[in-house]
C-alpha cells in the first residue's frame, strides 16, 4: 500500500509559497511522516494534514499536508489554494514555527543532560501527537508533544518510574504543557502479539496496577482524569453527543451497572486506557508499556478488556480467566468475573466517549482519523448490553 503525497509549503511566518509536485510514499499511514520528509525534494517539516482521500481513513490514497520550509525552495512550485485561517483547536506543533520551538526545547534539555543531539528526525505528526527522534553518540531520545487533553502523560510516567522502573519509558524532561523528552526504548511495537505474548503483557500490567494502588491520590492531584464510579458515568454522559446515540440507548441503567461493579470489590487503580499490543514495546528481554495519554484512575478491568479486544472467545477466555485469578489472589473476596461481565458494555461506551472527546478537541481537518469510531463503539456497547 502506498499514498500519493502533496506538500503545500509555508515559510516560518506562515506565508504560503505554493505546492511541490506530488510523489509516492510506500508507507500507507498518514500520520507517519518520516518517509514523507525523506521523499521531499527539499528540507521540510510537516505541520499537519490538510485533507486526505482513500478507501480507509488514515491509510493510503491521496493526502495533502501543510509543511514548513526555512526559506523559499529553489524548485518550481505550483499555485495551491489553501485555507490558512487560524483555528482555536490547532495544536502548537501544527503551526508554523511550532516544531522548531519544540526541537529547540528538546535540544536544550539534552544539553543539560550532557548528551547533545547531533541529528533530529521527524517521525510522526497528527492530531494526537508529534514525534521526533534525536540521536547523539550517547544514545537516542524522543521528543513527544501532545495536545492538552493528554498532558497528564508526563505525570503518569514520572510517578510510575518510581514504583515500576523499566516498565514504562524513562521521562528525561517535560515542560508541563505537552512536551516530553523520553529515553529510547529498544525493540519493536508488538502489534502482532499472539495470545501467549498478550498473556505476558497482562501479567506485567497486573503487577503495575497493584503497585500503582498507592499512587491513586497523587495521580489525581497531578491531573490524571478521575473516572471512578459515578465520575465515569458523568464523563460518558457529558462527552458522547446525544445526537450520536442509537435508538436503543446504551446509557440506560449505567449508574446501576457501575454500582454493581463497585460491589465486586476490585479496587480502582491506574488504567492505561488503550492497552492494545501496539502500545507495548519489546525486544525479547523486556516489555515496556508506552503511550499513556489515555490513562485514568478507574477500574483495572478496562485494560484487560482492551487487551483482549478482537480475539476469538477461545483465545480471550484464558486471558480473562487468568486476569480474574490474579485479582482474587491480590484482593481475597473480590468477584472479578462479575466485574468483567458488567463492564463489557461500559468498556465500549468509554471508548466511544474517548473518540468523541478527540473529535471535540481537534480541528476539523484532523477528524477524519476518528470519524467512524464513535458509532462503531456505540454499536458494540448496544450489542454487549443486549
Amino acid at each position: 500500500m502506498t499514498r500519493t503525497v502533496t506538500l503545500v509549503l509555508v515559510d516560518p511566518t506562515g506565508r504560503p509559497l505554493g505546492a511541490l509536485p506530488e510523489y509516492e510514499v510506500d508507507s500507507p499511514w498518514w500520520q507517519e511522516v518520516d518517509p514523507v520528509v525523506r521523499g521531499a525534494p527539499v528540507e521540510v517539516t510537516v505541520l499537519r494534514l490538510l485533507d486526505g482521500h482513500g478507501d480507509r481513513p488514515g491509510a493510503a490514497g491521496r493526502v495533502r499536508y501543510l509543511a514548513e520550509v526555512a526559506e523559499p525552495p529553489a524548485v518550481p512550485l505550483r499555485p495551491a489554494p489553501v485555507d490558512l485561517t487560524p483555528h482555536p483547536l490547532r495544536a502548537p506543533f501544527a503551526e508554523p514555527g511550532g516544531p522548531p520551538a519544540s526541537i529547540a526545547w528538546a535540544r536544550a534539555a539534552l544539553d543539560r543532560l550532557g548528551r547533545p543531539a547531533e541529528t533530529v528526525t521527524q517521525r510522526r505528526t497528527w492530531n494526537l501527537s508529534a514525534i521526533w527522534r534525536l540521536d547523539s553518540p550517547l544514545g537516542t531520545a524522543w521528543l513527544k508533544q501532545v495536545p492538552g487533553f493528554f498532558r497528564h502523560e508526563a505525570a503518569v510516567l514520572r510517578r510510575l518510574g518510581t514504583v515500576t522502573p523499566g516498565r514504562v519509558p524513562v521521562l528525561l524532561a517535560d515542560d508541563g504543557d505537552g512536551r516530553m523528552l523520553l529515553d529510547h526504548v529498544p525493540g519493536e511495537d508488538r502489534y502482532g502479539a499472539d495470545p501467549t505474548e498478550r498473556a505476558a503483557i497482562a501479567v506485567d500490567q497486573h503487577d503495575l496496577q497493584v503497585r500503582a494502588l498507592s499512587l491513586v491520590d497523587d495521580l489525581v492531584a497531578d491531573g490524571v482524569p478521575d473516572l471512578r464510579g459515578p465520575a465515569l458515568v458523568r464523563w460518558i454522559r457529558a462527552t458522547i453527543p446525544a445526537s450520536a446515540l442509537p435508538t436503543t440507548d446504551p446509557l440506560d441503567g449505567l449508574e446501576e451497572r457501575l454500582a454493581q461493579v463497585a460491589e465486586c470489590g476490585v479496587p480502582d487503580t491506574l488504567v492505561h486506557g488503550d492497552l492494545h499490543p501496539g502500545n507495548v514495546r519489546g525486544d525479547g528481554a523486556r516489555r515496556v508499556v508506552i503511550d499513556w495519554g489515555d490513562a485514568f484512575v478507574g477500574h483495572p478491568a478496562f485494560d484487560i478488556l482492551r487487551l483482549t479486544e478482537g480475539l476469538s472467545p477461545a483465545d480471550a477466555g484464558p486471558l480473562l480467566a487468568a486476569w480474574c485469578a490474579r485479582w482474587r489472589d491480590s484482593v481475597p473476596g473480590c468477584d472479578p468475573e462479575r466485574a468483567v461481565a458488567l463492564l463489557r458494555p461500559v468498556a465500549a461506551l468509554r471508548m466511544a466517549a474517548v473518540y468523541a472527546m478527540f473529535l471535540a478537541g481537534i480541528e476539523p481537518s484532523e477528524r477524519i482519523y476518528h470519524a467512524d469510531d464513535v458509532p462503531r463503539y456505540l454499536a458494540e456497547a448496544t450489542s454487549a448490553v443486549g
